[in-house]
């Protein structure tokens, strides 16, 4: 849940922020349909979280606290019985269930979890010796099919109905495999085998997803939950207020940098918005920017967190297992995609503060930088350590345990700050939700990949999608894009971007595409849902904080983030965009596409910033849309299917472009030079 500050938020009063906050609270309670759990059940959960984070502390530093090194296979099945053993707790079999107590049913259904994976665990090294997955005996098969429904029920609570029929159809498909039409089909196997192969195979349930993990990801949320429930927010709420507050239409523009610092750190657009918003929203009401735009710009701007080195989200690190490099080549690939992404909003969100005459925060409202780095320089030391974990010492796997440990001992320093033992059971439930949540769904989609393992369907379907394109990229992009955007509607980023990952990224890598600007394309455009109508979670969300109506919300984010549609079909196109060529390539690029970018937002908003208000009616929409044109050229990092060279691509969006801002600045200068 949001965090609650008690001091008042810069831009806002008490009151204001507490009606945001309760607003949040039930928008957070619908949309993910946590329980909240009474006592002793939170104990419960804490004390199960913390036996899984230490267990992974055991396993990734080699510790041995009990005497031995577990196997992969025992260390992934206990991390799957004890989420699961929370899933079950956490969250509502359905919208009716009681939400303030543990009926009996979920709680036969967390028993269960323990004795049907337990046995796994227990049988684990033998299932290895024997090679079971071939050839188990009849109790491992009905053990086998109790924890394929387990996973199923658990992939329906969490991801919701369209992730279970999604699971659900893939997961028995190799046992019809043989029978069905042309293009998938495939090798077939009966229930027996294909049961017994996701739960005891490598490469199912236990697959990649689960992997990643419990190498990465876990040690990462942790991370997160830490530095919100530490004060993280306040202090980037803060700094941004500290640092763009002023400037016009200020409190936009600390949206941007408060939900990209947080949303880097959470990996969730819904719990980024919730945190932040529910002070920049507010905020922007305040200044002077209506509801609909107020809210569209939290949604962008968390949205884009997600996508914001260093941290990103869980899907970043699923995306290095995938690709079998380190998490730094990941991060470094998404910085230029996201600056540009950010830039899009900031652009935009100044031309309309000029175009709308919007001023800046008052000064007596924000806080100084100076005070503001005092107070939470625990941040930037945490933060350092990190990235020199990660970037320098290339040991990411280890890096958010070490940033944690250092965070919660500088907290446990001051009395202020401290966290008595509610605290840890707070925190520890809070991570034991987003860690069972993870653990169910990746459970869920790794039956997905290993029923595309088991009936050799993904080789297939990389043939017959690049016969289908004619051995041409953009076809093949337009495609997936399509294809990202409808399931981003119904499956969560990362459910998305797994299925996608198998089935269409090397289908775009046969064609000649870079993979790590492939495997961005996919996350980016599985994102795009979360602020286009009709879904448009995040704008949903943020329209409910900002009291306005969602439908307008989702408008306004769509136009703003309009970037978002464009940058992954440069940058997969001509990976300089990701940091892939020379420096000089890769700054020449960048600093087009940023002009190019600097053309699109003030196109949009009909406003030039340095300039003025372009024309109105048709002749503006003209000026506009030439204006539009050339900043696509200016942005377009050339080789991209046109037979043109960047700096052709260049030259003819500065000659489109440029007439539009010659005309508006003349017009601006006579209007200006008028009585």
């Amino acid at each position: 849940m949001a965090e609650r500050d008690p001091r008042p938020s810069p831009g806002t009063s008490e009151a204001d922020q507490a009606a945001a906050l309760a607003a949040a609270n039930e928008a957070i309670a619908a949309e993910l349909r946590r329980r909240i759990l009474p006592e002793p059940f939170r104990t419960i959960v804490a004390v199960t979280t913390a036996a899984g984070v230490l267990l992974s502390v055991n396993q990734l530093f080699n510790l041995q606290l009990i005497g031995f090194a577990l196997l992969d296979p025992q260390y992934l099945y206990i991390l799957s019985l004890l989420f699961l053993f929370i899933t079950f707790l956490t969250f509502p079999a359905w919208k009716t269930a009681p939400m303030d107590r543990v009926p009996w049913y979920d709680l036969v259904l967390a028993l269960a979890s323990i004795v049907v994976v337990g046995y796994f665990v227990a049988n684990s090294e033998r299932a290895l010796m024997r090679g079971w997955e071939y050839g188990a005996p009849q109790t491992a098969f009905y053990f086998s099919v109790a924890f394929w429904l387990l996973i199923l029920e658990g992939a329906r609570r969490t991801g919701g109905m369209i992730i279970f029929v999604v699971v659900l159809l893939f997961s028995i498909y190799p046992t019809v495999a043989d029978r069905v039409p042309g293009p998938i089909q495939g090798f077939s196997s009966s229930f027996y085998d294909t049961v017994v192969f996701h739960v005891i195979s490598s490469e199912s349930a236990l697959g990649i997803p689960m992997r990643s993990f419990g190498q990465l990801v876990i040690g990462f949320i942790l991370f997160g939950a830490t530095l919100q429930f530490t004060g993280g927010g306040r202090f980037f709420n803060d700094l941004a207020f500290a640092l763009v507050g002023r400037f016009r239409g200020g409190a936009g523009k600390v949206a941007i940098f408060a939900s990209g610092f947080m949303g880097s750190m959470s990996g969730s657009v819904i719990s980024n918005v919730m945190t932040t918003g529910t002070v920049t929203i507010p905020a922007m009401k305040k200044s002077g920017f209506s509801a609909k735009y107020a809210a569209g710009t939290e949604a962008c701007a968390s949205t884009g967190g997600v996508l914001m080195p260093p941290v990103m989200g869980a899907t970043a690190f699923i995306m290095a297992s995938f690709l079998g490099r380190p998490y730094a080549e990941i991060v470094l690939a998404a910085a230029i995609p996201s600056i540009l992404f950010y830039f899009g909003i900031f652009v935009q969100l100044d031309a309309y503060a000029g175009r709308k005459g919007l001023k800046g925060m008052p000064k007596d409202e924000l806080p100084t930088v100076r005070a503001t780095l005092k107070e939470g320089w625990p941040y930037i030391v945490v933060f350092a350590v990190l990235i020199y974990f990660m970037m320098f010492r290339r040991q990411e796997t280890i890096a958010p345990f070490y940033a944690t440990a250092l965070l919660l001992a500088i907290n446990q320093l001051f009395p202020s700050t401290r966290f008595s033992v509610k605290g840890f059971v707070d925190l520890f439930v809070n991570v034991g939700r987003s860690l069972a949540e993870l653990v169910a769904l990746l459970l869920g989609v790794g039956l997905v990949v290993g029923a595309f393992s088991a009936t050799g369907l993904a080789g297939t379907l990389v043939n017959d999608l690049v016969f289908l394109a004619g051995n041409e990229a953009l076809p093949l992009l337009l495609m997936g894009a399509v294809t990202a955007f409808i399931f981003g509607m119904g499956m969560t980023v990362t459910a998305c971007y797994i299925f996608l990952a198998v089935v269409l990224a090397p289908a775009l890598i046969r064609v000649g595409l870079d993979p790590l600007a492939v495997h961005l394309f996919i996350l980016y455009w599985g994102m795009v849902s979360f602020i286009t109508p009709p879904v448009a979670l995040g704008a949903f969300a943020a329209a409910t904080v900002a009291g306005t109506s969602p439908m307008g919300a989702a408008v306004a984010s769509m136009r703003l983030g309009s970037v978002i549609y464009i940058i992954p079909f440069f940058f997969v196109l001509n990976p300089a965009l990701i940091g892939q060529g020379s420096i000089a390539e890769v700054a020449t690029v960048f600093c087009t596409a940023i002009v190019g970018i600097y053309f699109i937002g003030s196109a949009l908003q009909g406003y030039i910033t340095g300039i003025g208000a372009m024309h109105a009616g048709l002749a503006g929409f003209a000026l506009r849309f030439s204006l539009f044109i050339g900043g696509l050229f200016f942005a377009s990092p050339g080789a991209i299917g046109l037979g043109l060279t960047h700096t052709h691509m260049s030259l003819i969006g500065l000659l489109v472009g440029l007439p539009s801002i010659a005309l508006t600045w003349m017009a601006n200068r006579t209007r200006a030079a008028s009585p």
